[in-house]
Parts: C-alpha cells; structure tokens; sequence
C-alpha cells in the first residue's frame, strides 16, 4: 500500500482553492458522509461539539434573490428575525436544486467559499466568538477548521442574531 503524504490535499474543491489562493490557514477533516445526517453525524464522527460545527445554509427573500446564512449546526434560524435584522419582509430556505444553482455546490456539500455566485453572507454573531469553526469545505463529507473571522474578512459576512435552539 503506498505510503500517503501528509502534504496530499483530501480534496480540491472551488472552497480550498479560494482559501489557498488568500493564504488561509486551515485544516482538513474528511469523514463519512451520511445522508440527512445533518452536523450531528459530522460533529459525531470528527468528536467536535456540534455548537462548533457551521452549517451554511443557501436562502432567499421575498424577491428570490439568494443569501448564505452560517448557523452553529446545534441551532436553526429565526427568518423571521433575520428579515427583519437584514431589511427583508420575508426570508426562506432555497429548494435544494435552487440552492445547488445558486452555490455551484450540492447541498450537503455547500461551502460558504468560492461559490458560483456571490452572495451576501450573514454570519449568526456568536459563532464569531469561537476560537475556531469547522464549516463545509466543497463538497459532501469534507470540513475545514479555521478561525471564523475568515468569514468575515474573506465573504464580508455580516453579524446576524437569529439563532434557535433546536
């Protein structure tokens, strides 16, 4: 069996050429993707908190127009809130292949980074205050660590406080 090289990348995607290409730091965590298994089932498999894995959520307001929500993967979002902080009258998900359309990405798979279309980014404020985050690295069963101000720095993301508990 040949000897694998730590410096080997896990997977190229759009997500981890735009991190390379803006000299991120950042960490690669494959597993076993399941479906509907949600961040419990990546949290559970990487042994991270679930508070710490951040889910990216493909939205859009009461004119289609699409936004990227990042949630702790413990919480889901108030749209009512979130319209509401964001200027919207309405905020819903994306159908799945409205959202795949939109990210360039299949959800499930969906990275906030190098997406096919820009989109406004929001950012639920406590997960700035984590040391760091493992969010969706391109495609199914692949998140990268970093720290979350690269959210903000990198995508813009705007501070939002619409989290639920689950």
């Amino acid at each position: 069996m040949a000897k694998k090289d730590k410096n080997a990348h896990v997977s190229e995607t759009p997500a981890t050429q735009m991190l390379r290409a803006r000299k991120v730091e950042f960490t690669e965590h494959p597993y076993d993707y399941v479906e509907h298994g949600g961040t419990g089932e990546s949290a559970r498999q990487l042994g991270l908190p679930e508070h710490m894995v951040v889910k990216t959520l493909v939205m859009q307001d009461q004119d289609a127009r699409p936004l990227i929500v990042l949630m702790h993967g413990d919480c889901k979002v108030s749209t009512k809130n979130l319209a509401r902080q964001i200027g919207a009258k309405s905020v819903e998900p994306c159908k799945p292949e409205v959202a795949n359309r939109h990210s360039g990405y299949l959800v499930g798979g969906t990275s906030p980074f190098g997406t096919r279309r820009e989109m406004p980014v929001y950012i639920e404020e406590s997960i700035l205050a984590l040391p760091r985050i493992a969010i969706n690295g391109g495609r199914r069963g692949f998140l990268v660590q970093l720290a979350p101000q690269v959210c903000t720095q990198l995508l813009g993301a705007q501070p939002v406080h619409c989290a639920l508990a689950e």
